[in-house]
């Protein structure tokens, strides 16, 4: 296999990982946040600037925002689902976005209250923003391979939604497996068609485990050469707006893998379980990695007697 040498992994737990559960106290997520620091993760995803009524769980963003101070030498960013979110992020101290465009218009009303056309219209303002405070703007487009409402999204809808964001000023893109159907095959031929669309541009994924292809998803994306991928600790996540969405690929499987197949990341893996433990006290139930209850990684118990 063509493997490259490097990956760069982005941590989306408290973030994607945490939207969808019940909200837990600001301190918890600042533990959760110095164990994620820990594992050396150099990107990470700290939280959405969104209406706390649609997404209680992130009520807190300013505050969060407001300890990042503490960890020097990580790339912070912030999810926004309009402009009024990105002027938000922006005061409060992050300057690197990403803004979500539903590449399907059900679930893009169901995100965003209003559909594809109209939210990618709003990138353009808010490149602005974020390029004004120095930063830098991805969009995210969700439900690239298929929708919970609208069935198996059409690949010429992403790309208008591609040549449309790059028109107006994204620095980079990612394509989000929403609900967690799509397979390796669907996965590589998008993300070549994306890449011819849009040449030069960086461009990452994120793939949900939601039906148990999401590891394979991931590997299939860093055979076809792409080398930014999300993860949530634990395999934590969903999207509350998208009926059947479940779990993030884990930080820690993904992690697991990439080493052990001499790829480099940056990221300590017992680093990692350790936070994942953190992240489980913090929620108060079980993740579902596998490789978080198998205890890590295998290791020899000596000979049988």
């Amino acid at each position: 296999m063509e493997l490259p040498r490097n990956v760069d992994v982005r941590e989306v737990g408290l973030r994607d990982g945490l939207q969808i559960e019940a909200p837990i106290p600001l301190a918890a997520k600042v533990a959760m946040l110095e164990a994620l620091v820990a594992t050396g993760v150099q990107r990470i995803e700290v939280t959405s600037f969104v209406s706390p009524k649609a997404v209680p769980a992130l009520a807190d963003a300013d505050e969060l925002a407001a300890q990042l101070h503490r960890f020097p030498g990580v790339h912070f960013s912030a999810l926004v689902a309009n402009l009024r979110g990105a002027q938000r992020a922006v005061d409060a101290g992050i300057p690197h976005l990403e803004y979500v465009v539903s590449a399907a218009d059900s679930h893009s009303r169901a995100n965003a209250g209003r559909p594809t056309a109209e939210a990618v219209e709003a990138v353009g303002a808010i490149a602005e923003v974020s390029h004004g405070a120095g930063g830098s703007l991805e969009v995210i487009v969700a439900t690239a391979w298929d929708c919970p409402f609208d069935g198996r999204t059409d690949p010429s809808r992403v790309l208008d939604v591609v040549r449309s964001a790059v028109a107006q000023g994204a620095d980079q893109l990612c394509l989000g497996d929403t609900i967690g159907t799509v397979t390796p095959r669907r996965t590589v031929d998008l993300l070549d068609a994306v890449r011819d669309a849009a040449p030069g541009l960086p461009l990452g994924a994120h793939f949900h485990d939601t039906r148990g292809t999401g590891q394979a998803n991931a590997l299939a994306a860093v055979l076809a050469g792409v080398t930014q991928l999300d993860a949530s600790v634990g395999g934590l996540g969903g999207c509350p707006f998208a009926p059947g969405a479940s779990g993030n690929i884990a930080t820690e499987e993904l992690v697991y893998w990439l080493a052990d197949s001499g790829v480099q990341t940056g990221i300590d893996l017992d680093a990692v379980l350790t936070a994942a433990a953190v992240t489980e006290d913090a929620v108060g139930h079980a993740l579902p990695s596998s490789l978080f209850r198998a205890g890590g990684t295998s290791r020899p118990r000596g000979e049988f007697r």
